[in-house]
């Protein structure tokens, strides 16, 4: 079987932009890196499954949000940017119900749905701007959002790292944001990106600051704390960030990647979904694996390493969720998004 995957990232060095790569999944190899679409910083992306690319994105003069694409499968087209004064937006998502496509701006502090028009464009539809309340830990000097998903209920779930919380919004059919509940994590946790059991009653959230997974009961916007487990070795006291988390489909294994310790955490799942047991922290073989994925049905996982302009694609056991690396060299440069499509 032949897989496309897209990647995108930073554009400081030596990319520019959005790229694809493909997977073999009988030679078990990454070959075929191509450009996509040349966009300034598009440290995240999506696709609506339609014929359309989101990414977030800058104009280099001081104004960011996010633009969108045709995209045909192999090359993007741009369609329009709708920009901000201010830094870029760090995440996007598509939300096929209503037509509608959220970003999280992470220096902003704000939260920003666009409305997907006719021919794919956008056109801002909603901005909520969180107050400024921060945590403890010095990166947290105000609202950090960092994540905006629907979550399998049809509420938006907000990760906001500045405030060590998950905000949940009701979203109108035209992308008005109504504030819901806040869920607070312990403070300087700083949360990132979360996950939901395919049954939508577990969610895991991924604690970027202190290197920790929280296992939350979810039912009707509201999130309650199960278990905290740590996502690096007790040992390491070097820095450390915890950066993409991805559940497998099965909901029987969990995994994480650290940046500082460049590995990735796996954890077997048991006690209907409750409870996180530690199986191993295996070394990704590049420095900052800022995201990474599941892939080729999941029989694989394929890190992009924001550093070391390299991919790592290793072999998933379905059975124990263990990890053999298989490629650690593969050239792709300043890699923070990596995004399957079929």
């Amino acid at each position: 079987m032949i897989e496309k995957i897209l990647l995108s990232g930073y554009t400081k060095r030596a990319s520019k932009g959005v790229y694809s790569v493909v997977l073999d999944t009988d030679k078990e190899m990454i070959s075929n890196l191509e450009e996509v679409a040349f966009v300034n910083g598009p440290t995240y992306l999506t696709v609506d499954g339609n014929g359309h690319l989101y990414t977030v994105s800058a104009d280099g003069q001081g104004n960011g949000g996010t633009s969108a694409f045709t995209f045909d499968g192999s090359k993007a087209t741009l369609l329009n940017n709708v920009f901000a004064p201010g830094a870029s937006n760090c995440y996007v998502s598509f939300d096929s119900k209503r037509g509608l496509v959220y970003s999280a701006n992470y220096h902003e502090g704000e939260v920003r749905v666009y409305k997907q028009l006719a021919d794919g464009s956008l056109e801002l539809a909603d901005t909520v701007k969180h107050e400024n309340h921060h945590g403890p830990k010095p990166e947290q000097k105000g609202p950090l959002c960092h994540y905006a998903l629907i979550t399998p209920d049809d509420y938006l779930a907000v990760c906001d790292l500045g405030n060590d919380s998950v905000f949940t919004y009701k979203v109108s059919e035209k992308g008005k944001l109504t504030f819901v509940a806040q869920y607070k994590s312990a403070p300087g946790s700083g949360n990132r990106h979360l996950e939901f059991s395919s049954d939508g009653k577990t969610a895991y959230l991924a604690c970027e600051l202190d290197s920790s997974v929280e296992v939350l009961n979810y039912y009707d916007g509201q999130f309650e704390l199960v278990q905290k487990i740590s996502t690096i070795p007790e040992e390491f006291t070097s820095f450390n960030g915890v950066a993409a988390i991805r559940l497998t489909s099965d909901n029987k294994f969990l995994y994480v990647s650290n940046r500082g310790h460049d590995s990735i955490a796996i954890y077997s799942i048991t006690e209907e979904g409750k409870k996180l047991n530690l199986l191993d922290i295996i070394k990704t073989e590049g420095q900052i694996p800022r995201d990474f994925n599941l892939v080729g049905d999941e029989n694989f996982i394929l890190v992009g390493h924001q550093d070391s302009d390299n991919l790592t694609l290793f072999k998933r056991d379905f059975e124990t969720g263990k990890l053999k690396l298989l490629q650690k060299n593969f050239y792709a440069p300043e890699i923070t998004c990596v995004l399957p499509i079929k």
